[in-house]
């Protein structure tokens, strides 16, 4: 008697995530990130918007920022079907905007 399991990771939809640095990250920052969109805010802080499997994928993230020294200023949770953010892919390029654009 053998009875199917499905893994809860087989639906488990990616959680989305704005990590706020203090300043704005330039360009050549972005082969860092891959994936990740970056907005530049008007009150001087860079917004990465990642979509993460899982915990251990989003600390490995917050592990890198630290690595590289750069001031977290917070990680926030958002919902994936917020009307005004970004068309977050992970297959798409890493892109740098300004809020607004």
């Amino acid at each position: 008697m053998s009875e199917t399991q499905s893994s809860t990771e087989e639906h488990h939809k990616p959680d989305l995530y704005e990590i706020r640095l203090k300043g704005h990250l330039d360009v050549r920052w972005t082969y860092l990130f891959e994936g990740l969109n970056l907005t530049h805010e008007s009150d001087g802080t860079t917004i990465l918007t990642v979509q993460v499997v899982d915990q251990p994928a989003l600390y490995g993230l917050l592990r890198k920022v630290r690595d590289l020294g750069l001031p977290l200023v917070s990680v926030l949770q958002v919902d994936p079907n917020w009307a005004n953010g970004p068309n977050v892919n992970k297959n798409k390029d890493p892109i740098i905007r300004k809020k607004g654009d």
